[in-house]
């Protein structure tokens, strides 16, 4: 079964987030979380995630901004080290609160809560008219890389806050994705190196076909998604990247994902 439903969400999934920057990893982690136990699943979604950027990278990575790069991608590198860090050696968080929903309960976590709370806010500049002329300059770079970084690592959830942060930055549709793209794979390659030493080599064995698959069918959506750049506004971008914002934060706030 997972061979199949798994390659199948990541291939219109990859379509989908190609434009916001983010989510891919984030859809597809509940997915790869019904067959795996939840380490396995954070560390093979986090594989076809990276793939799927590199591929991504050679698509589009040329029309990346590079001061962007430097002010933004370099601290979001380093707190993403640090998160990932604070991740795999600080013992286990307790719920910050409990409630029983559709027959089980579900924990909701500190850290997811408090993502779910900036992600909000952020998609409220987006889609409050009055809000819109409100940017981010380069001066601003370090801090939004900062927690975006952070949060990535210690969450997996790396791609939302820096989506929402350059979203606003004055970069233009095919600028904002490629950037996105470039600092995505810098930093899914650091959370991914201190994952590993969670995961041990039989278990990405035993799953590389699935891995395999899962990264084609996403690189199928991303070649897709590309062609599809041309057609769409950075209006368009903008609203997608505040829609899915809120339905992002509203699943972390109540312990959906």
């Amino acid at each position: 079964m997972e061979t199949v439903l798994i390659p199948l969400e990541a291939f219109f999934v990859a379509i989908l987030t190609f434009f916001s920057g983010f989510g891919l990893g984030t859809i597809l982690t509940p997915v790869f979380m019904v067959f795996f136990p939840v380490e396995l699943a954070i560390g093979l979604t986090g594989m076809v995630h990276f793939f799927n950027n590199i591929f991504k990278l050679a698509l589009v990575g040329r029309n990346a901004n590079k001061s962007v790069l430097l002010g933004f991608g370099i601290p979001a590198v380093v707190a993403a080290f640090a998160g990932a860090w604070l991740l795999v050696n600080i013992p286990d968080v307790k719920p910050l609160f409990t409630y029983a929903a559709f027959g089980k309960s579900i924990e909701v976590y500190p850290v997811k809560f408090i993502i779910s709370i900036l992600l909000l806010f952020f998609a409220i500049l987006d889609l409050v008219p009055f809000l819109e002329k409100i940017r981010f300059e380069k001066k601003h770079m370090p801090i939004g890389g900062i927690l975006s970084g952070f949060f990535g690592g210690l969450s997996g959830n790396q791609g939302a806050l820096r989506s929402a942060f350059l979203i606003r930055s004055g970069l233009s549709k095919e600028t904002f994705i490629a950037t996105t793209v470039v600092i995505s794979c810098f930093v899914d390659f650091t959370r991914l190196s201190v994952y590993a030493t969670r995961l041990s080599l039989s278990d990405i064995n035993d799953n590389l076909t699935l891995v395999a698959s899962a990264t084609l069918a996403a690189m199928a959506g991303a070649f897709i998604g590309n062609k599809l750049l041309k057609k769409v506004t950075l209006k368009f971008v903008q609203t997608l990247v505040a829609i899915m914002l809120i339905v992002l934060s509203l699943a972390l706030a109540t312990g959906i994902i």
